[in-house]
């Protein structure tokens, strides 16, 4: 094998282009699995503290875990709710469940302000000891008819629930001081909960185990335990999350840096027999996932469609494979007819040959080191941006179509927006996430100046932050995305799905290029899987196994 330090790393001009980004898949390094491998390590038992419902299935409860020897608990709230107010938009104030993240064990008074607060969701008062807040509505069609099931003893069928995926879907989950929840610095220091997003999957986990709770409750009978490892929680994700991209440059390349960092280790096995077994039965498991994988848009079911006879082709090949010796995994990264192939061949050969132990909480956390060298000559900086930034200097940011969109935050809700710059106004209130032209108009300035770079940055301060990012590229290829944000052909959506595999998404459903509905933690292990051990590798039910 290669010493690691020369192993290649696919380049970043490829990795970090939308049109690959946006077909990422979850691997077992993605947020939610390093939750659960945390969570089996301490065999760690889910508590139901409160469960104060009434028939109907209205009222409050309280789950809580220990995690690296810290409770943790999920205060729920279920309230009733007018069908007319029931949306996946941000704009909702109302839902059919709310839910906190608690740093501790509530008692009655802290479940009292807690049951007044988190139905209001942004307009409550939250506390230090409130890590997440979420809101949750139910899948109308799906979760009545499991109540009918458990209600009549109807056997219920499967399908359904492995093409949905889920019985609620979560509108948002806040975390990180928004709306006065607690800071992540006040908790970043501990081990479990050190690694990017980890309150918050822990907070959609719990959620999954309050759906399965509330359904058996009000259906009074008992789900297959099969049938709940198969569903996750949904989750309606939009514009909101794809600036985090732009804004945190340092986290996104440490992000895929791991990822790309364990794909070239397993590139670089010797590969046995007992690995050409278990990447045939991988392989076997992902074309399942394919066929229970649907979604009404006609563009992205054309995609699962083509990506399906793809697969396909590839686990034919592997069934006819007599030796591992004949299996070359990087030709088939670099062969692959199509970005989603080649994104899914990636995660499957993560899956089968990398130890996830191997994935520590720092390597997923950017440091923020970064700083801008400004004692470099302005001849050095255009050599940096003649180097690595074709991407921002090609296009012609004077032609509609290179500039037809501009990114904003609403007014009434303080989110990120995208609008059309020639139809539409507010342009005069552009968010910088024109970061491909901003580096270009800093080259443009660049081109006669001479001398220190602090000389030329004091006379133009607003190129400040696209020489940083320039810089940056030096030693952190992943952290920007390789093209132009305002281009007519942008489409956001390959933002959110990159974000999204990581956090361990499935069932990517496009509504539009704005926003999509996604599965999260299905086929994760259930509480009594933890509470016995089990590794979420050995039974986890999402992107490499049929649901069963």
């Amino acid at each position: 094998m290669k010493d690691l330090l020369s192993i290649d790393l696919r380049p970043a001009s490829h990795v970090m282009r939308l049109s690959q980004m946006g077909a990422m898949f979850p691997t077992k390094i993605s947020f939610m699995r390093l939750m659960m491998r945390q969570l089996a390590r301490d065999k760690s038992p889910v508590i139901r503290h409160r469960f104060n419902l009434d028939a109907d299935g209205y009222g409050t409860a309280v789950y809580s875990v220990s995690l690296g020897g810290r409770d943790y608990s999920l205060f729920a709230t279920s309230q009733p709710l007018d069908p007319s107010q029931r949306t996946d938009r941000v704009i909702a104030e109302a839902w059919d469940a709310a839910f906190v993240l608690y740093d501790g064990v509530p008692d009655d008074q802290e479940c009292d302000r807690l049951a007044e607060n988190a139905p209001k969701q942004e307009a409550g008062r939250f506390a230090a000891t409130d890590l997440c807040l979420s809101r949750a509505n139910k899948s109308v069609r799906l979760f009545a008819a499991t109540v009918d099931a458990l209600q009549t003893g109807r056997p219920i069928d499967p399908s359904d629930y492995v093409q949905t995926g889920y019985l609620m879907r979560t509108t948002a989950v806040y975390g990180n001081g928004k709306f006065g929840l607690a800071d992540r610095d006040s908790y970043a220091d501990r081990p479990d909960l050190a690694a990017p997003f980890m309150a918050e999957m822990l907070t959609v986990w719990l959620i999954r185990h309050f759906t399965f709770d509330l359904v058996e409750h009000v259906g009074r009978g008992t789900l297959p335990v099969g049938l709940k490892r198969a569903l996750g929680v949904g989750n309606s994700t939009g514009l909101g999350m794809a600036p985090f991209l732009v804004s945190h440059p340092d986290l996104i390349h440490a992000w895929i840096h791991t990822r790309e960092t364990h794909l070239a280790r397993a590139l670089q096995t010797e590969l046995d027999d007992a690995d050409l077994v278990r990447l045939t039965h991988l392989a076997r498991r992902a074309m399942q996932h394919l066929l229970e994988w649907n979604v009404p848009d006609p563009e992205h079911q054309d995609r699962i469609v083509a990506l399906r006879g793809d697969w396909a082709a590839m686990v034919r090949m592997l069934n006819g494979a007599r030796t591992a010796g004949a299996l070359d995994l990087e030709d088939i990264i670099r062969s692959a007819p199509t970005s989603d192939f080649e994104e899914l061949a990636i995660a499957w050969i993560i899956e089968a040959l990398v130890d996830p132990s191997a994935t520590v909480a720092t390597d997923l956390c950017g440091d923020g080191s970064q700083r801008l060298d400004a004692g470099v000559s302005c001849a050095a900086m255009r050599a940096l941006i003649e180097a690595a930034c074709d991407f921002a200097t090609a296009p012609d940011y004077d032609a509609p179509n290179d500039s037809a969109q501009f990114w904003y935050v609403s007014q009434s809700k303080l989110e990120p927006r995208i609008g059309q710059r020639y139809a539409e106004p507010g342009a005069d209130r552009e968010s910088p996430l024109d970061v491909a032209r901003r580096i270009a108009e800093l080259s443009r300035d660049l081109a006669d100046a001479d001398g220190p770079l602090w000389r030329f940055l004091a006379q133009h301060p607003r190129h400040r932050d696209a020489a940083e990012r320039v810089q940056r590229l030096q030693t952190r290829p992943y952290a920007d995305i390789r093209n132009n944000l305002i281009c007519e052909t942008t489409q956001p959506i390959d933002m959110l799905r990159c974000k999204l595999s990581f956090f361990g998404a499935t069932k990517f459903d496009p509504k539009s290029k704005l926003w999509t509905r996604i599965a999260l933690g299905q086929g994760a292990p259930l509480a009594d899987d933890i509470a016995s051990g089990a590794m979420d590798d050995q039974i986890w039910l999402s992107t490499f196994a049929p649901c069963q």
